[in-house]
């Protein structure tokens, strides 16, 4: 889905103003399997974007009045064609300002959750925002990653493995992002 009607609707009053908005960091773990063998890793599900070409895990921003949780479900069902679930909470901090090639600028208080895929099927391209799709070893991420999202998919491993030692993170540093 490209940039949503309310900020289109609020772009028309405001220009290119800064915009602060609720988004959402989804960062999709396929687990290891049972069986597996011992130096396999989990996957991250990725998306490499349209407008600049990188790989990232799928992000999204709060339609008024949906939950950081509804919204990490529609963008992965959206983007990738895959259904989820919401497994936990990761962090929350925000990121930006982000100025966009037609010269908006917003930040965004950014909810990142670790979702988990649901049944088998793989993913593909659902929408115009990505151009490709994937399943990553967390070992082996693509070099376009910026060290913020490999943080998100480093604390989504963290917190599979170790859930009852994970404290959310509460903000993201400036050299994180």
């Amino acid at each position: 889905m490209p940039t949503p009607d309310f900020i289109l609707a609020l772009r028309e009053k405001v220009g290119h103003d800064h915009l602060w908005l609720p988004g959402v960091t989804a960062i999709v773990l396929r687990d290891v399997p049972p069986g597996a063998p011992l130096w396999a890793v989990p996957e991250v599900l990725l998306v490499k974007r349209a407008d600049d070409g990188r790989w990232t895990p799928v992000c999204g921003i709060c339609e008024p009045g949906e939950d950081p949780s509804e919204t990490a479900l529609r963008e992965v069902k959206e983007e990738t064609l895959i259904e989820s679930r919401v497994e936990a909470l990761l962090g929350v901090g925000q990121v930006g300002p982000v100025t966009y090639p037609n010269g908006d600028v917003t930040s965004y208080m950014d909810t990142c959750l670790r979702l988990s895929p649901v049944g088998d099927a793989e993913p593909r391209v659902g929408d115009e925002e990505s151009t490709d799709v994937g399943w990553f070893e967390v070992s082996r991420l693509p070099q376009s990653i910026t060290p913020r999202f490999r943080l998100n998919i480093a604390d989504a491993v963290a917190q599979l493995k170790h859930p009852a030692g994970f404290r959310p993170r509460v903000g993201y540093r400036k050299r994180d992002r």
